[in-house]
């Protein structure tokens, strides 16, 4: 991202094992249609990000949220010319749900209700967290996420949709994903899938969509990038990693990788193995400019 203006520094603190942590800007920066494991917490410091979600354009801005459920499909780009400016906090459900069961009311499986909240005081405890995961004060990063979750359930929570009665469309959906994950570095072309599951492309192709907010190939591509980042975190080279998952080459994963995650795989997992500190002077100073 060098002489673009953007930066990006994605990575893990040790004392929150359940949060994946970001702090960017970015001007011409595009995320392709994919989804999270992870609920999706980013602050806006500056500058306006649009985002597709449930079939919308969703626009947020500087002093507000935007707010993603686990396994919810959604992209996302500049508004304005400038771009955007972030952070962003991810995480797991179970950790969610943990907040919820001892701070508030809500029954079922917790999820955000609007994608986009106007809180400027939440985006600052956003930023607050990753500060504190900078600094190593483990003490305040908790505190201060659970503080931010309870506060964002409370204004903004509700239990996530049960998911849709298991209809014949359902299913085919569910089996064809399942042949997707097990044959991920050789999967079969869409009329191969479709007749083993007894079914034709086009109709297999509207089930998949219907249930999963995308194409089987966009939900390939995504799933070959969530396997590489396990990968990743395990130490595995990123170009043995991207052979692995069904890219050509590391290039191929280089492309989908920074597309969706925001970051290379060399990045990535080079700020994931430093411990949860900066690993240089240009991260301490990215860290300084993800400040509100």
């Amino acid at each position: 991202m060098a002489g673009t203006g953007e930066r990006a520094r994605h990575w893990r603190y040790e004392a929150l094992p359940d949060v994946d942590l970001l702090r960017a800007r970015y001007v011409r920066k595009t995320f392709v249609r994919h989804t999270h494991e992870h609920f999706v917490i980013a602050g806006i410091a500056d500058g306006v990000e649009v985002f597709r979600h449930h079939g919308s354009d969703v626009t947020v801005g500087a002093g507000a949220l935007a707010l993603v459920n686990p396994d919810t499909a959604h992209t996302g780009r500049a508004g304005v010319p400038e771009g955007w400016r972030y952070g962003a906090l991810y995480p797991s459900p179970d950790l969610v749900a943990a907040i919820a069961a001892e701070t508030t009311a809500l029954r079922g499986t917790p999820g955000f209700v609007s994608p986009v909240l106007d809180d400027p005081h939440s985006v600052a405890l956003v930023h607050r967290v990753l500060r504190a995961a900078d600094e190593g004060n483990a003490l305040a990063a908790d505190t201060l996420l659970r503080v931010l979750v309870t506060r964002l359930l409370r204004s903004n929570g509700g239990p996530l949709p049960q998911r849709a009665v298991r209809t014949a469309g359902t299913l085919l959906a569910a089996r064809a994903r399942a042949v997707l994950e097990e044959r991920m570095a050789g999967p079969p072309t869409l009329e191969r899938l479709a007749t083993d599951l007894g079914s034709s492309p086009f109709a297999l192709l509207r089930a998949f969509r219907d249930a999963y907010g995308m194409p089987p190939h966009t939900w390939l591509t995504d799933a070959r990038v969530r396997r590489a980042r396990l990968l990743l975190d395990a130490g595995t080279a990123p170009a043995a990693a991207a052979v692995a998952v069904g890219f050509t080459d590391q290039p191929h994963l280089n492309r989908h990788f920074a597309r969706i995650v925001g970051v290379p795989p060399g990045a990535y997992q080079r700020e994931r193995g430093s411990g949860g500190r900066p690993a240089g002077r240009k991260n301490v100073q990215d860290a300084r400019d993800g400040d509100p």
